[in-house]
């Protein structure tokens, strides 16, 4: 059996810049109330440590960032690596907040490409309905036009001047077939195409494995781009893609008399649970005995 460790994977800068901001922001305020909306990055390894320090992280999926501000007085609010809406920075001032923004240097790109163009044009934004990065660049006016599917874009009003953006975490395989529908129905539209290097040079390294029997994407169920990369995954070819968290969700039916096993990770998952998937499969390769894994129940960054 052979393993083959995926490269790139793990942390973009994106993420190692949200995280150790929001390291420094606690060392700094030691006797401040600090808060977050929603989840600095999408693992809940990560979540759970900040917690630990003490931050209250609020994050519900029936909320907005803007309605999740209203549970917040006093103190610190740090944006999370997914941004958010131009409101929520204008709520959070006029609430007295100091605000930490921990935004992706890539969606900040996006949101002053969109912010430009809906001065005299609108935009339609390819996002994930109900994901926070999409959720912030939508709130920017209401010029912006989130689209989906193929369904959404053929119920599009009217539009001027259009510009066709999207999510930066988002598949190279997924987004394609959208951007063709769009300039079906808007020949004219211009096409910024933003989905982030990070995670297209992680995606082209799913696409460029060959004769892999089994692909492990390690990262939480919340991770779009981990989602992503199992379904690229699955697109080039490789039957058994699975999402994991770690080593202890992998079964022996998964990898009994399989030869060639890849093993990847997402941007925003801990390098520590995906060299410990890699090292299980090595010492199963060795051994060929299958040993279920102890379940991690905490890092610490």
């Amino acid at each position: 059996m052979e393993i083959i460790s995926v490269n790139p994977r793990g942390y973009c800068l994106g993420v190692i810049g949200a995280i150790e901001l929001a390291k420094k922001t606690i060392k700094q305020n030691p006797n401040t109330k600090i808060s977050m909306l929603g989840m600095i990055v999408h693992n809940r390894y990560v979540v759970e440590y900040f917690t630990k320090q003490g931050v209250i992280c609020l994050d519900d999926s029936k909320k907005t960032r803007l309605e999740l501000l209203d549970e917040i007085e006093e103190g610190i609010v740090i944006i999370t690596a997914h941004g958010a809406s131009d409101e929520v920075f204008k709520k959070a001032t006029k609430k007295g907040l100091i605000i930490v923004d921990a935004t992706c240097p890539d969606v900040k790109i996006t949101h002053q490409i969109t912010r430009e163009h809906v001065k005299d044009g609108d935009v339609i934004y390819i996002g994930k309905r109900n994901h926070p990065e999409a959720e912030g660049t939508v709130g920017i006016s209401n010029r912006v036009h989130l689209v989906s599917s193929i369904e959404d874009i053929q119920q599009l009003p009217p539009l001027d001047n259009i510009l066709i953006t999207n999510q930066t975490t988002l598949s190279i395989v997924d987004i394609k077939p959208l951007i063709e529908e769009c300039l079906k129905q808007f020949p004219n539209a211009k096409v910024t195409e933003e989905i982030c290097k990070a995670t297209r040079i992680r995606q082209e390294a799913i696409t460029k494995l060959e004769d892999v029997d089994v692909l492990f994407v390690v990262g939480d169920p919340h991770s779009n781009n981990s989602n992503q990369l199992c379904t690229i995954g699955k697109s080039h070819g490789i039957k058994d893609a699975y999402l994991i968290e770690g080593a202890w969700q992998i079964q022996e039916d998964m990898i009994k008399n399989k030869n060639r096993i890849a093993v990847t990770s997402g941007s925003s998952t801990p390098t520590l649970l995906t060299n410990s998937v890699i090292e299980y499969l090595e010492n199963y390769a060795k051994t060929n005995q299958f040993i279920p894994a102890k379940t991690i129940e905490t890092l610490t960054f």
